[in-house]
């Protein structure tokens, strides 16, 4: 009589790996801020929260700020981001034509992601990105034969029009009605004419502020180029042999 053979012993299952959350596998500090991005252009910076970008990315929201550390911190980020688009133009022909190239390559960026221009502006420190454009822009200058002290001034002249948008000296959002815009006019034409006059005149709403439209960026950074360049030339004269 034969003896049975044993039945083969089977190999130990493998160990499963613990599951991960949904969305997890590809979270990174771009990818959220991407995601913030695109929350921000279809809904403005209002629509970004990180409860909402965990929906959008499918994770967990609190798992976003191993990432990007904080609300304030993604904020710079986006930020940053849309600076980071911008393509600056050394080699126009000029230092003047290169800087006003490079301006509105910054507003090109500020077009496409509009909620940028309220955001920058509650920024109290430069992003890396910014550093980055700002350098460019001096770099432009300097090889354009500007002296520092008159690139200092420049960049105080040009203030936020460096990043492709005007700040106005007063908030003009331009969501007055123009029936009620003629209104107010007509009521401060006795005591104020000339606000009065003005206002009926040029009241306009611009891409990225009530009177931040292209024709007045244009209009703007074309006669400061045009006023440091006679600064500049006169400054190349006072200089010995110049």
């Amino acid at each position: 009589m034969s003896t049975p053979t044993p039945p083969a012993s089977r190999a130990p299952a493998p160990a499963r790996r613990p599951r991960r959350a949904r969305g997890t596998a590809r979270l990174s500090r771009d990818a959220i801020v991407t995601a913030a991005v695109a929350l921000a252009d279809a809904g403005g910076i209002e629509a970004v929260s990180m409860r909402r970008l965990g929906q959008e990315l499918g994770v967990d929201p609190m798992s976003l700020y191993r990432h990007v550390g904080s609300k304030d911190a993604l904020l710079d980020a986006m930020s940053d981001a849309v600076v980071a688009q911008i393509e600056p133009v050394t080699d126009a022909g000029s230092w003047q034509a290169s800087a006003r190239a490079t301006m509105l390559a910054a507003r090109a960026a500020m077009l496409e992601h509009p909620w940028t221009v309220e955001l920058r502006s509650s920024r109290a420190a430069p992003t890396p990105a910014e550093l980055r454009h700002l350098d460019t822009l001096l770099g432009i200058l300097r090889d354009g034969g500007f002296s520092v002290a008159l690139t200092h001034h420049a960049i105080h002249v040009l203030g936020s029009r460096v990043l492709g948008f005007s700040q106005d000296l007063y908030d003009d959002g331009g969501d007055t009605p123009p029936h009620e815009a003629e209104a107010m006019a007509r009521a401060l034409a006795g005591s104020h004419p000339r606000l009065a006059e003005l206002a009926v005149a040029v009241t306009h709403t611009g891409a990225l502020g009530g009177c931040d439209d292209d024709a007045e960026f244009v209009f703007a950074i074309d006669l400061v180029l045009d006023g440091l360049e006679r600064r500049r030339a006169l400054e190349a004269a006072r200089r010995p042999g110049g």
